[in-house]
């Protein structure tokens, strides 16, 4: 395989933005092992009263993920986060004006690697005040291992946990697009039935989260590596779907709203795919 590397006068911002992707992907893939042994080597050493007061300060804080957070607005002001946006760069297109007095559930396409806790999702969408958004990536574990280039499907079709949580809090449900986010990274091939995926399933199933085999390029070279490509994102925000709150939805109150929402999601796509880059012969496919 031929090697091509970048050239020596990369502009220096250029080399900031793919260092600010550079410490994202080392957070996603590394950040927590590194983490996790660092504990250890205390817990091990003549510093165990710094794991024994992180310990206790964990405890503590467990219900903290799954009630608000806790926001920064100094961490959220970080120039690496502009330098992040524009390596790609991201764009996000919203179509109409949200009320801002009223709680939002995102249905979030394509493709998701980590999972949604529900408590975490109802507490925002419970919020009497509004103005809170919740972002679900539909597809979960499962839509990640059919994650590349020019794919369209989808893992929505069974998919209707959001949807009644949002009638039972009275969420309205906004449709999401990315469009290029399927381009960032290749995958090793992995049809249904082969043996690949059939690991990947069976490792899904005991760990909770999946494994897919993604590649792209390196920091210094274009050829291989696990650094996202440079593909233009463009996130389309579509109109909210209005939903009468129901606290104890029935089985036909939520099908009903799920046809909603596909139909919804799918003139979203139809209706934006010819300005970034898909033709007539190309649809969304819902499994």
């Amino acid at each position: 395989m031929k090697i091509e590397f970048a050239p020596l006068n990369v502009p220096l911002r250029r080399r900031l933005q793919t260092a600010a992707v550079l410490q994202w992907t080392f957070s996603f893939l590394a950040l927590a092992q590194c983490c996790l042994a660092v504990f250890v080597l205390l817990a091990l050493s003549d510093w165990w009263m710094l794991a024994l007061l992180y310990s206790g300060w964990l405890w503590l804080d467990w219900d903290t993920p799954s009630s608000g957070g806790r926001r920064s607005r100094w961490v959220r002001s970080w120039v690496v986060w502009d330098y992040f946006r524009d390596y790609f760069p991201i764009k996000l297109i919203k179509t109409v004006d949200l009320d801002p007095r009223k709680n939002y559930i995102f249905g979030f396409h394509p493709h998701g690697l980590v999972s949604s806790s529900k408590s975490s999702l109802s507490y925002l969408v419970n919020r009497p005040e509004g103005g809170n958004v919740a972002v679900i990536a539909v597809g979960g574990a499962p839509e990640s291992l059919d994650a590349r280039p020019g794919a369209l499907t989808l893992q929505v079709r069974n998919r209707k946990g959001f949807i009644k949580l949002a009638l039972k809090y009275g969420a309205q449900l906004v449709p999401v697009f990315s469009f290029g986010e399927n381009e960032l990274f290749d995958q090793m091939e992995n049809p249904s039935g082969s043996n690949l995926r059939t690991l990947q399933n069976r490792l899904q199933s005991i760990m909770g989260f999946a494994v897919p085999l993604f590649h792209a390029r390196g920091v210094f070279q274009y050829s291989f590596g696990l650094m996202p490509y440079r593909k233009s994102i463009h996130t389309i925000v579509g109109k909210p779907i209005l939903v009468a709150q129901t606290p104890c939805p029935s089985s036909e109150d939520i099908e009903s709203l799920h046809q909603v929402y596909l139909t919804c999601l799918n003139d979203l796509f139809e209706q934006n795919k010819h300005t970034y880059g898909f033709n007539n012969d190309q649809h969304l496919t819902f499994k």
